[in-house]
Parts: C-alpha cells; structure tokens; sequence
C-alpha cells in the first residue's frame, strides 16, 4: 500500500469545511472527499495525502495558509501525537456546535426523525481536568516524535503514558496530560521516575517480558484517589517499594491497590485486585434531582462509573426530567451498570429493575442501593434479551416507563421488539452513539414518537457525544 501511494498528490489552498467522524475534518477537492486530523473548518491548507480510494482521501495537512476563526491554541503539550483530544484546537463553542450538528444529521439521515425540539446541547462546565479516571501503559518501546529524532539524542529508557493510535506497541511517554487534576501527573511522573532509579523493566508487549504494565489512577469530586499498579509478576520485593513511595509521598490516596497481570493482554476485569493500604474503594458523591437528597456511590477497582463526575449529574438531570416519573410508577434501567441511573431516580417511583450483563456492577448496584437506604431496587444480572421476556415481566412488574442506556452498538433487536410489546408509555433513550441510537428509534416508530431530545458533552475536545431522546408511547 505504501508504494502505491508514495507518490500521491499535494493538494494546495484547500478549505477544511467541516467536522467529520472519528475527529477528523473534512474538505472536497473536485468532488474528491478528503479526511484530515487536527484541523478547524475555516482553516485553509495544503493537504499532502497519503491514502486515495476511489471515493475518499486521507491526508495531513502540511501548510497552513489561513486559520480558522474557531482555531485556538492546544493546551496539552502532546497535541497532534496522543491520538486523544483531537479537537483541542477549536474553539469550545464550535465544539458544541458540532456536536449538535452530529446529533442531528445521524437522527434525521439514519433514522428519519424530527428534530424540532432538540434543544441546545448541554456544555460541560470544565473542559480540561475533568476526568475522574485515567489508565497508562508501561512500555519500553518509547514513541519519538518527530522533534526527538531531529535533536539525534538517546531515546527515552521507557514510557509511561497512552498508545499511539493504531499501534499497539508504541506508547508516548506523557510529561503532562490535562484531563485529570492534580495530584494526577504527579503521581504518574513519581512513578516513572522511582522505575527508572530501581531499574524495574517497563513492559515489553511483542515479547511479554519486564515488570510494570499499567497504571490507573481514580479520583472523585469529595476528594478521594485510587492508584492501581498493575505488574507482570508477584515480586513484593520490587513492587512494595514503589507502593511505599507512593503512600509516602501522597497522603491524598485513599485507596491503594496492586493487581498481578501475567496474561498476554492488558484486561484486568478477570483478575484479583489486593489492596496494600486504605480502602478497597473510593466514595463519590452526587447532588440529588429536584429535592431528593444527595446519593453516595461505592466505585471499586473494577467499577463503572462516568468519568466526568460533574457532568453526569446534569445528564442524569436531564433523564429525570424527561422521563416524568409519578409516585406510583414502575421503571425499568436497562442496562443499568452499576445503578447509577436507577439509584438517582428510585426516589421518584414505586419500583426500580434494572438488568446488566456485568454481574460484578449489579454487585456493586445492590451494594450502592443499601448504602443510599434505597429498598425500593432490584437488579439482575444476565443478556439483555435473554433476561427481559414477557415472564420476566410478569414477575417484576409491567413497567410505565423504560430508561435504556445501551453500549456503542445500541440494543439487541430482541430488546427492541420486548420493548414495542411491553408498550410503556415512555422511553427515555440514552446515547453515547447517535447512529445507532437513530437505528433502534427507527426500530420503535411503529409505536413510539420522538419528543424531546437533549445533548450533552461529556468529552470535550473529542467528538464523543451523549444523547438524550423522549419516546411516547402513540400506538
């Protein structure tokens, strides 16, 4: 492929005129559609590309001859190289604005729904340090930007940081991320640094030898952090020390883990946690909807919960507010996690179900529902479409009103058809993929109509978008 397409064109003073998927912009060349990174619509550029089809292009550009009024300066000294925060270089607003225009191009084209009330996407109030979770990978294959090969120096004797995209064994040694406060990046350099002065070996994952995988570190909005050190074998004579150092030098982790990984990949969700000192999790808390009083929320190492704390308080607002539950409701939570979203709405309804493939988060639902004094809950682990058939139904209850909050991939078609026979009078749909969410609505216009629809940004600088759609029940 690379020969083929050595000698493609240089495409000059080319418009870049919208945003485009997977953080990309776009630009049309004689009909030509050409993909391109880390550029603004408005900018206008040369594009040298490296990829042609026969309807599309890929290319970076190269020159920069006007820049975009929406253009703003990166923050993260990484922009360009991580893969991550592609969009970190417009303008917040224009983010937004995007965003919107994603929500309803993937409604209106894939789905053929109305969107005359889609209101205004919901902004997040921080957009850098807002993350309460990040995961970094040891490696001893340290990427070299471009900079560090001209300057003909030794590479760095490892990295600590993300992959590079599309490559699975090159990490980026991070100096400074911007999406988790502090102590996050102190942690991580306090980290590398101690491996570096001990001489334990960072991961080799071609050939599976060395020490230190992984590091995670948690955090919540009341102040309390997790660090998780993932290691490749049960060596406490040199991972004790670096745990040490750890508990030593930050006195804000609460909760400090190890995990032992000697598999072939980086999933943890199989193995055991052990926890050196503290707590075996962290608490978050969050302000109730409407008058209901404030919810505490157990997050173990293995827990989900959304990783911009602030902002999911509003989303869950916005659900409730859709959703108008009354007193003597029943709701159904499909695919509830680890409750969050039950456990904020149990309060304002007779019954809360909710039903998750992951036993492990109805685990930590159940525990999170005694924790808040809720006895109005119960979950159930199990396949969506297995679980939620006309038995299942009969037991807990016909429910009156259905939040769904499915995986990228939406709902099983299955669920989709035990929805339009169950028949309650509403369904509040929650997105984190609008095309597929357009699919499934598509799926229940033969009974439902769409009403509300709310956006909101949980990711700001990349193209991530959440998506809130009020279903009635019209046939």
């Amino acid at each position: 492929m690379a020969r083929k397409n050595k000698d493609l064109p240089l495409l000059e003073r080319v418009p870049i005129t919208a945003t485009a998927a997977e953080g990309m912009a776009l630009a049309k060349v004689d009909g030509l559609v050409v993909f391109v990174p880390f550029v603004v619509p408005g900018d206008v550029v040369d594009i040298q590309l490296y990829k042609k089809k026969k309807n599309y292009a890929e290319g970076r550009a190269v020159h920069f001859h006007t820049l975009s009024p929406d253009r703003v300066d990166a923050r993260c000294p990484h922009f360009g190289t991580c893969g991550g925060c592609k969009w970190q270089t417009m303008s917040y607003p224009a983010q937004l604005a995007a965003k919107q225009q994603q929500v309803r191009d993937n409604l209106e084209r894939l789905g053929n729904i109305d969107c005359s009330l889609m209101r205004p996407i919901c902004g997040s109030e921080n957009i850098y340090y807002y993350r309460n979770k990040l995961e970094f990978t040891f490696s001893n294959r340290s990427w070299l930007t471009k900079e560090q090969l001209a300057q003909d120096t030794p590479p760095p004797p490892g990295a600590l940081g993300f992959h590079i995209p599309q490559l699975f064994d090159k990490v980026l040694d991070i100096s400074h991320c911007a999406l988790q406060a502090d102590p996050s990046n102190d942690i991580r350099l306090a980290v590398r640094q101690h491996a570096l002065d001990n001489n334990l070996e960072f991961y080799d994952i071609r050939n599976h030898t060395g020490f230190l995988r992984n590091l995670v570190v948690r955090n919540t909005s009341v102040g309390h952090w997790m660090v998780i050190v993932i290691v490749a074998e049960n060596d406490p004579a040199r991972l004790f020390p670096l745990l040490d150092m750890l508990h030593s030098r930050f006195p804000q982790i609460t909760s400090l883990q190890y995990i032992v990984n000697t598999k072939m990949n980086d999933s943890y969700g199989d193995l055991d946690v052990v926890t050196y000192l503290g707590d075996n999790h962290i608490e978050e808390h969050m302000q109730g909807y409407d008058g209901s009083p404030d919810l505490r929320f157990i997050i173990n190492p293995k827990s989900f919960y959304q990783t911009n704390s602030a902002q999911a308080q509003r989303l869950y607002s916005f659900v409730a507010e859709l959703a108008e539950l009354q007193p003597t409701d029943t709701l159904y939570d499909l695919y509830t996690g680890t409750g969050t979203i039950a456990l904020f709405l149990a309060d304002k309804c007779r019954r809360v179900v909710g039903i998750e493939y992951v036993e492990e988060a109805i685990a930590d639902a159940r525990q999170n529902a005694r924790l808040n004094g809720f006895g109005n809950t119960a979950f159930f682990a199990g396949d969506m479409a297995k679980v939620l058939t006309p038995e299942f139904i009969a037991a807990n209850g016909h429910p009156d009103v259905v939040v769904t909050d499915p995986p990228r991939a939406g709902m099983h078609e299955k669920v989709v058809e035990q929805l339009l026979a169950a028949a309650p009078r509403k369904i509040v749909y929650v997105s984190c993929n609008p095309a597929t969410q357009a699919r499934d609505i598509q799926m229940l216009a033969s009974r439902y109509d769409v009403r509300r629809i709310q956006p909101v940004d949980m990711f700001p600088h990349t193209h991530h978008v959440e998506n809130i759609a009020e279903l009635i029940l019209a046939r």
